[in-house]
């Protein structure tokens, strides 16, 4: 295991890595950045813990949302997740109010 510095939304981070991982971990701090960056930019959301959560629940709403691989759980749980998630996004659009909605 070896350490990163990476950069996300311009603070330095030191993330562990494992041998071989760099170029994964790097494509992943490239989505987090852009996603933080975008929402940041959009003007709505100013605290950079709240932009996080947001950004973090969007990577994973999309990551729902692409076609998925036969997993050990089954279909049925892939679409209980799927539901899960949409509940999820509809109680955060709820508290945001007049934040705006995430997606």
């Amino acid at each position: 295991m070896k350490q990163m510095e990476v950069t996300i939304m311009g603070q330095s981070y030191i993330l562990a890595c494992p041998d071989g991982g760099e170029a994964s971990l790097l494509a992943a701090v490239a989505s987090v950045d852009n996603e933080m960056s975008a929402i940041r930019d959009a003007g709505k959301v100013k605290a950079r813990e709240r932009i996080a959560v947001l950004a973090a629940l969007n990577l994973a709403y999309q990551l729902a949302e692409q076609p998925s691989v036969p997993s050990p759980r089954g279909a049925m749980a892939v679409s209980a997740d799927s539901v899960q998630i949409d509940t999820l996004l509809a109680r955060i659009d709820t508290a945001l109010g007049s934040d705006g909605h995430l997606l």
